[in-house]
């Protein structure tokens, strides 16, 4: 007897089944699907008007593909292709109508989601041509390469939805989520490649670039030579983070370093900063950001020593990443996780103290050190992600009375934890950055941005890191940075902070919002392009420029 899944994957493989079912039941009816592109069908009409003019004046510029999957990146895609056929860019916008990466659709539904997407973006022709990833005829071979880039992003895939570093694929569904991510992928990749190859995009433009379908798709761009540009959000309106031939992900700020960073900061840029620095202390909005930081404003460094019962020994604060955010991929480099890191860690100071105490009468006690693991607030807004309070447990099922453990919950505020502190550990979280600034040693585990920038200990081996533990806090008074150091340190924050995002009209997270305030003819207008025409040039792959 037949399920209702399997019902419906018998349909949608019947010929013109999903077409009819579409045209009758669902084209103009309000979706009840999570994918739903109704707001973008109703608004497009009106944008492509405002556009008109604007191509026809526009020189000829280069022959972009645009991919783009789930709705709300596709939202976004449609009306930044339209920027850029405005000014004279012929584009493909290429989409993958998923909604749920993480598990498979029947046919019919999916099949009714292509039909929804090309309808809802059918008013984009002639500016801005459309092509469903789906419908592509894919290629026959897979270069080697290509398949293990394949493998790599499938198995992030699966970090990224399990919000799990370690994944167990003896378990069935975590390896049933794998395998679909594998499917998915190699289909994406086999699909791209023979469309890349047949029509030879001058550049290729993509959200992300490091996991999911998107990753895929900049792994082929790369493999064949062809520019690839990836772009993300941080937390302020009106900006974007972009990068060209790498994923925006990891963070590449090679270039801005050398370009900007040479140059000294003026007053003005100092003052700046400490604004923002004393907002996300006092747990306040800064900008055009709705985003808080900390939950809980500056108490103070003795009252956060009373309430966490720390005593007059020096302090190492160790500050965790949350999982679950794409950030954290792929950016390992002794460790095989961030759980690893904290395991080991954790034991080194478990063990090191325990030595301490067993040679106290040689006075070997004075290199006792209380250890502070600050678990990311972040942990909050995602709680089906591990804690790192969980990992911590779990190698140290007795935590000793020198080991504290700060929840994401707890109301401490990390920047009372850096003033108190003697010593920073990070991976890849910006608050080893912040440490530095505030004039102490920190010692750089991941594969971070501010990694090699001069105001930070970086070992690259287990052995490494282990030695300068021991080293520093041999001596932890004569390991404080120096006054270079720590200009080093208030220089590069400033440039990633305010020089390495750049203005863009729409962020994702309030698309529809920012489009009120910034509606397509105005973007490309005067007022628009004196502010945003920089971006839109870096964004098909022109040179980028730090000025």
């Amino acid at each position: 007897m037949l399920n209702k899944t399997s019902l419906r994957n018998f349909i949608g493989e019947l010929p013109l089944a999903a077409e009819l079912d579409y045209a009758l039941r669902h084209k103009n009816r309000a979706r009840k699907d999570h994918y739903n592109l109704s707001r973008l069908k109703k608004s497009l009409p009106h944008t492509v008007e405002q556009v008109k003019p604007f191509v026809h004046n526009a020189k000829d510029g280069k022959n972009i593909l645009f991919f783009a999957t789930l709705h709300y990146w596709i939202e976004q895609a449609a009306y930044i292709s339209l920027a850029l056929a405005g000014l004279g860019h012929k584009v493909t916008l290429m989409t993958l109508p998923y909604s749920e990466w993480h598990k498979e659709m029947d046919k019919l539904t999916q099949r009714q989601r292509t039909l929804h997407t090309r309808d809802a973006l059918s008013s984009l022709s002639p500016f801005v041509q459309y092509a469903s990833l789906l419908d592509l005829k894919p290629a026959s071979v897979l270069p080697a390469s290509l398949q293990a880039d394949v493998e790599e992003v499938s198995l992030w895939d699966a970090q990224y939805t399990l919000m799990r570093e370690e994944v167990d694929l003896s378990n069935p569904d975590n390896k049933t989520l794998y395998d679909l991510r594998i499917k998915r992928n190699t289909f994406a990749a086999l699909a791209a490649l023979e469309w890349m190859q047949t029509n030879k995009p001058d550049v290729v433009l993509i959200p992300n670039g490091l996991i999911l379908e998107m990753g895929v798709v900049f792994r082929v761009a790369r493999t064949l030579k062809i520019p690839a540009v990836t772009f993300e959000f941080n937390d302020q309106r009106e900006q974007i983070w972009l990068a060209q031939d790498s994923s925006i992900m990891q963070q590449d700020t090679n270039d801005l370093v050398e370009a900007r960073c040479n140059l000294p900061l003026t007053d003005e840029m100092y003052e700046r900063l400490a604004d923002l620095e004393n907002a996300r202390r006092g747990a306040t909005v800064w900008g055009k950001s709705k985003r808080l930081w900390q939950y809980v404003s500056s108490q103070g460094a003795e009252e956060t020593r009373k309430a966490l019962g720390l005593d007059e020994r020096p302090i190492v604060l160790l500050a965790a990443n949350v999982l679950g955010d794409s950030l954290t991929l792929g950016r390992n480099i002794f460790a095989e996780s961030m759980g690893e890191w904290i395991t080991r860690t954790v034991q080194f100071f478990a063990h090191r103290e325990a030595r301490a105490e067993r040679s106290e009468p040689t006075g070997e006690r004075s290199r006792s050190v209380q250890l502070v693991i600050r678990i990311h607030p972040g942990e909050t807004i995602v709680p089906k992600a591990k804690s790192m309070g969980t990992v911590v447990r779990e190698a140290l099922p007795e935590i000793p009375e020198h080991i504290h453990v700060i929840a994401a919950t707890d109301k401490i505020n990390t920047y009372d934890l850096i003033e108190i502190a003697d010593l920073g550990l990070a991976y890849t979280t910006t608050v080893g950055m912040e440490i530095a600034m505030n004039g102490l040693t920190v010692i750089s585990c991941g594969q971070t941005h501010y990694r090699g920038r001069g105001f930070t200990i970086d070992p690259n081996t287990w052995d490494e890191y282990f030695a300068s533990l021991e080293k520093v806090l041999s001596d932890l008074p004569s390991h404080r940075l120096s006054e270079e150091q720590v200009n080093k340190a208030w220089n590069y924050a400033y440039r990633f902070f305010f020089e390495y995002p750049r203005p863009f009209p729409w962020r994702l997270m309030n698309f529809w919002d920012d489009l009120e305030v910034w509606s397509l003819d105005k973007v490309l207008g005067e007022e628009g392009m004196a502010q945003f025409g920089d971006t839109f040039k870096f964004l098909v792959g022109e040179p980028i420029t730090w000025k």
